[in-house]
C-alpha cells in the first residue's frame, strides 16, 4: 500500500548533496533562489522489480536541464545514477516513483544568480498507477486547456525545468474542476502538443501520428513507445498536428514515465476508441519495463 502521509512527514531516506539524510530533515531555507525564481529542474522515473528504467537517460538528462537553465551540476551522470539506486536500496522500495531534483541554493537573492551553488536531493516512494486504474482502462477523459506550450524563444522548452510545469498544474486543476482527468494542451501555434505530463500519441488506419517535440519535451517513455511500435513494423509518423485533424483519428494515448501508457477516450469534442493496437503498444511497454520479452 502506498504511503499517504504528507510528503514532508514520513519515515525514510532522501540523497541530499551526496548523502542520506532523514526524510524529514531533507529541507532547504526559505529564501532558496529556485523557491522565488523557478531555478530547478527534475525527473520522474520508474522502478519495476528493483531495477530504474532508462535510468542513465534520466541523470543525462537531469545534467542538461541544469544546463540549459546555465547551472552545471558537479555530479557526473553515473553518480547521479548510483544514487537514485542508493536511495531505492536505503528505503527498501523494489517497485517505486523516484525524483531527483537539482536546484540553484540560497546564497544569493535577485534575479542574478551567478553566486548560487547547484544542489541535488533524490527521493523515492511508492506510487501506484498515475490515473485511477479503472478509469484509465476505459480511458481518460480530456479537457481542452486555455493554457498553450510556450514557443521555443520564450522559455527553455528542452529542459524538464519546474517553472515550465506551472501551466501545467493550472491546465489539470482547471480539467479536473470540469470533470475531466487531464487536459490536452495546444501550442503557441494552435497545434497539438501533449497532454499536461505526457506526450500524445495517435492512430488512424494502423499508423501510429506524433506531434513533433519542438516546444515540449521530446519524452523518454515517448521515444520507448516509437522504438516499440517501429520493431512492430507499425509506421511512426512525427509531424504537426492541427485540432481539425482530431476527428478522422480513431485512437488516443499518453506516454510517460508516471502515466506509462495511458488510454484516452476524448479530448474536447473528440471522442477515441480504446482499440486493440493501443492496448498492444501498452502490453508491450508493460513487459520491457518489467523485464519480460517482447514478442512480435
Amino acid at each position: 500500500m502506498a504511503d499517504t502521509a504528507s510528503f514532508d512527514d514520513r519515515d525514510g531516506w532522501i540523497w541530499f548533496d551526496g548523502k542520506l539524510v532523514p526524510w524529514r530533515e531533507a529541507n532547504v531555507h526559505i529564501l532558496t533562489h529556485a523557491m522565488h525564481y523557478a531555478s530547478s529542474v527534475f525527473e520522474g522515473q520508474r522502478a519495476y522489480n528493483g531495477v530504474i528504467f532508462r535510468l542513465n537517460d534520466h541523470s543525462e538528462r537531469l545534467r542538461r536541464s541544469a544546463s540549459i537553465l546555465g547551472f552545471d551540476l558537479p555530479w557526473s551522470a553515473e553518480q547521479i545514477s548510483d544514487a537514485c539506486n542508493e536511495v531505492l536500496k536505503a528505503n527498501g522500495l523494489t517497485d517505486a516513483y523516484v525524483r531527483p531534483i537539482a536546484w540553484r541554493g540560497s546564497e544569493q537573492m535577485g534575479v542574478s544568480a551567478q553566486k548560487t551553488k547547484p544542489h541535488l536531493a533524490i527521493a523515492a516512494w511508492e506510487w501506484g498507477k498515475y490515473f485511477d486504474p479503472s478509469i484509465a482502462e476505459r480511458g481518460i477523459r480530456l479537457d481542452i486547456s486555455p493554457w498553450r506550450r510556450p514557443a521555443p524563444y520564450t522559455a527553455p522548452t528542452q529542459s524538464k525545468a519546474a517553472g515550465l510545469y506551472m501551466i501545467c498544474t493550472m491546465a489539470k486543476h482547471a480539467a479536473e474542476d470540469r470533470g475531466y482527468n487531464d487536459a490536452l494542451m495546444f501550442d503557441w501555434r494552435g497545434q497539438v502538443a501533449e497532454a499536461t505530463g505526457a506526450n500524445a500519441f495517435f492512430i488512424r488506419d494502423n499508423k501510429l501520428y506524433t506531434p513533433t517535440p519542438d516546444c515540449f519535451l521530446n519524452g523518454i517513455t515517448r521515444r520507448t513507445v516509437m522504438g516499440l511500435a517501429e520493431k512492430r513494423g507499425i509506421e511512426v509518423i512525427e509531424r504537426a498536428i492541427w485540432p481539425e485533424e482530431l476527428e478522422s483519428f480513431q485512437q488516443f494515448f499518453l506516454t510517460g514515465s508516471a502515466a506509462e501508457v495511458t488510454f484516452v477516450q476524448s479530448a474536447g469534442p473528440w471522442n477515441f476508441e480504446v482499440g486493440e493496437l493501443s492496448r498492444q503498444l501498452s502490453r508491450d511497454y508493460d513487459d520491457l519495463v518489467n523485464g519480460r520479452a517482447v514478442n512480435n
